[in-house]
């Protein structure tokens, strides 16, 4: 079966689906680059694809393309069973994903194309008050994550345990919108010590969005 991504370096949704998918061994047999600096996502031929005009989307062979990452992800997790992201039991899986959302449902959307462009288009509100707003709900995600990695018995060499789960793929796209938004995590010793075991592993190393197509110094 065809896998075709929609992608774009800088989409942190996006990162957490290639991450999914170097970890399953799917390597796509196309990506399409939608600029959403240059606003594809916008375009009537993206907007068929996924009427949020939001990124990531995948194909898997027949049927409509898949949308939303977390979905992306435990699909990929039910087709291609190993490794898995989720643990076996009730409550572990509870909590990574929990841990899972606090970034991709809390933070993260707070900070996409479609809500700075209204925060500047239709509020007016300038560059640097917008930078602040992301920087924000960057660190108020960190904050929490942090809180509760280090707090909680469950935590091991990643965010549940010593196998790498669905938790530790948001966690690291956190990270990476804190370089982003040049926001210091220093006071993040838990999130940043399991941010560092992620990038020893090569699927998360290889899927940052600095190594992809298109990105500020890449091949």
């Amino acid at each position: 079966m065809a896998v075709k991504l929609y992608s774009f370096w800088r989409s942190l949704a996006t990162y957490r689906v290639r991450i999914a998918m170097a970890l399953k061994g799917v390597v796509p047999d196309e990506i399409v680059t939608i600029d959403l600096t240059k606003g594809d996502q916008h375009g009537d031929a993206y907007a068929a694809v996924n009427p949020m005009h939001a990124l990531p989307a995948l194909v898997d062979g027949d049927g409509p393309p898949l949308v939303q990452s977390l979905a992306i992800i435990e699909y990929l997790d039910e087709t291609r069973p190993q490794p898995p992201l989720l643990p076996a039991a009730p409550r572990g899986r509870a909590r990574v994903r929990s841990l899972a959302l606090m970034v991709a449902a809390d933070a993260h959307p707070l900070m996409v194309p479609r809500v700075r462009e209204y925060l500047e288009n239709e509020l007016g509100i300038p560059e640097a008050d917008r930078t602040q707003w992301c920087r924000h709900w960057v660190r108020t995600a960190l904050v929490a994550l942090e809180t509760r990695l280090a707090g909680e018995s469950e935590t091991g060499r990643f965010c549940h345990g010593d196998t790498v789960t669905l938790a530790d793929i948001c966690l690291v796209s956190q990270v990476a919108g804190a370089g982003f938004y040049e926001v210091d995590t220093t006071s993040f010793p838990t999130v940043r010590r399991i941010a560092e075991a992620c990038s020893a592993v090569e699927a998360f190393a290889t899927a940052h969005p600095l190594r992809q197509p298109g990105a500020p110094g890449a091949a």
